[in-house]
């Protein structure tokens, strides 16, 4: 046993073992002798060469970590129970929970489904907004500082946390934070803002889904070089969570989503394609169909226009199967060749030319509902035929697309691209796309 294990700390802390090593110290599993509780104790070494200055930061840092968690009210926050001073360094205890991390998950299991990521996006912005509402910035959030407790997700390590209350305690020059996920102004030299950690919460959800983080390079120089210089990235993986990344990794923090926005279109990621599963066909209904007809005619001097309304009550037919057997031939008998059958009368088709032709396909309304979130093999068709959709290309540059008959233009590598279309008889005939 080494002395450390043999130590009681302010007379009722034991250390039981060790549970993990940092650069800054060590984390044990403990025992509150008064309380009776198993909790965790995090031991924190001064390194040998501080100056006297850069010691009473150290502690006055340590204090911080304690503090900003201690003040906050969420079971998204880790929860610290007490300082204690001994030996000369100071021991933070907090509650054990005996968990992985999210870091842990990502580099046993590989990227993790959008869903998943989904609720635990919303949890650490709960954790965010409750911090932010009392002035706490994180400005460390990054997934090894993300604890996984079965659906509990918790976010822990708040040892750079600045409160708007508190002095400053970053020297001048000294880059704190980790570069994969510090947000592009902090690492310019700016303030971290709440909106810094917004950034940063996208780019652990990004992280999630695609198994790295999106400026992650060989070195810290070239880290931040690319977070400086270069667009984040498209996700490939993310399907329904694609708004939220790409929402919180903008650059301009101004531009930025709020909580507020992030939030909904969380909500919407997470219900979204629930709602679908459980959509079930609806008795036939009946609308009212208003068609206005402009009848326009011009008479030797002067201009008669006459207005027709006609008014009627049409029976709406049940909508086809969400997806249709995927046609992978052109007529001819050669898979994915030339234009497959059925394009030219489908409201949407889509062909993948290559590998990762990543394709979410909705019906756009007061309920989303979402027919496709998929990756197609090469070769492979998807048929819609339903007169509103919204279709999301992650990677347009592997997909052929056919709008009413249309044959779209080829995409860029690791564009994503939007198509909105609507023939429905109110709507006309009409499709719109983005790039991105």
């Amino acid at each position: 046993m080494s002395q450390s294990e043999r130590l009681v700390l302010a007379t009722r802390y034991r250390l039981v073992s060790e549970i993990g090593q940092g650069a800054n110290g060590t984390v044990w599993r403990g025992h509150d002798d008064l309380l009776d509780r198993a909790v965790a104790i995090k031991e924190l070494r001064l390194p040998a060469d501080l100056s006297e200055d850069d010691r009473v930061v150290f502690y006055r840092r340590t204090l911080r970590e304690a503090r900003a968690p201690a003040q906050l009210r969420s079971t998204s926050i880790v929860e610290v129970y007490d300082v204690v001073i001994e030996q000369g360094r100071p021991w933070i205890v907090m509650e054990l929970i005996e968990s992985p991390s999210l870091e842990d998950l990502i580099e046993r299991d590989g990227p993790l489904p959008p869903e998943r990521v989904a609720h635990i996006g919303r949890q650490l912005l709960t954790a965010l907004e409750e911090a932010h509402r009392s002035g706490i910035v994180h400005r460390d959030l990054k997934p090894s500082n993300v604890l996984l407790d079965g659906d509990r997700v918790v976010l822990t390590d708040f040892g750079l946390a600045f409160s708007s209350g508190s002095v400053k305690l970053t020297k001048t020059g000294h880059f704190m934070g980790s570069p994969a996920y510090v947000a592009p102004e902090v690492a310019a030299g700016e303030k971290a803002t709440p909106r810094s950690d917004l950034w940063s919460l996208g780019a652990t959800l990004y992280a999630a889904v695609e198994g790295k983080p999106p400026f992650e390079r060989e070195n810290v120089m070239a880290t931040l070089s690319a977070l400086a210089n270069e667009p984040p990235p498209p996700p490939l993986r993310a399907g329904p969570l694609a708004p939220v990344i790409d929402g919180l990794l903008v650059k301009n923090p101004t531009r930025r989503l709020t909580h507020a926005r992030a939030a909904d279109r969380l909500e919407r990621a997470l219900n979204g394609p629930r709602s679908a599963r459980r959509a079930v066909p609806a008795a036939p209904r009946y609308r009212l169909m208003i068609v206005i007809a402009l009848v326009g005619a011009t008479v030797a001097s002067c201009g008669i226009g006459a207005t027709a309304l006609i008014v009627g009550m049409m029976r709406e037919k049940p909508g086809p199967s969400p997806t249709q057997p995927p046609p992978k031939t052109d007529g001819s008998g050669e898979p994915g060749t030339g234009t497959p059958s059925g394009a030219q009368t489908a409201t949407l088709l889509v062909r993948a030319r290559g590998d990762g032709c990543k394709i979410f396909v909705s019906v756009p309304g007061s309920r989303l509902t979402v027919l496709t979130d998929e990756t197609l093999a090469k070769g492979d068709a998807r048929k819609y035929d339903q007169p509103k959709l919204t279709a999301v290309l992650a990677n347009s540059a592997a997909c052929d697309v056919w709008i009413n008959g249309e044959h779209k233009p080829e995409g860029r590598p690791g564009e994503r691209r939007t198509y909105t279309v609507d023939r429905s008889p109110t709507g006309g005939t009409a499709d719109s796309g983005t790039g991105g």
